[in-house]
């Protein structure tokens, strides 16, 4: 058996490795999304919650005194927006895994007749 690949084999090998690091990436940004919306959903649920309450909001380093109403809007347009981002990715992972998938399955076709 030889322990060096066909030129082609190695560059399918190297689309695989860039393929499962982008799938990652894309991965790791879909869940810190969620993190972000569930936070945003926990947040609008308790002021939701409240009647008559004071709001602040960190704006930088500071917090800011606003209304409820504005604050609810803007956590609905936060929940709105990443939903819209979270939905994106998973269009994007699914491609992937499915780029990735068909490459695979190219690189075990090409091993197939070396492997017997």
């Amino acid at each position: 058996m030889s322990a060096e690949l066909p030129p082609q084999l190695q560059n399918m090998v190297a689309q695989m490795q860039q393929l499962q690091q982008q799938l990652q990436v894309v991965v790791n940004q879909r869940l810190s999304l969620d993190s972000g919306l569930k936070e945003a959903e926990m947040a609008l649920e308790e002021l939701q919650k409240r009647e008559d309450t004071v709001v602040y909001k960190s704006v930088g380093g500071i917090l800011v005194k606003t209304t409820k109403e504005e604050m609810v809007k803007e956590l609905e347009e936060k929940s709105e927006t990443l939903k819209i981002r979270i939905k994106t990715l998973e269009r994007q992972e699914e491609k992937l895994k499915e780029r990735l998938i068909e490459l695979q399955k190219k690189v075990q076709s090409m091993l197939g007749p070396q492997a017997g």
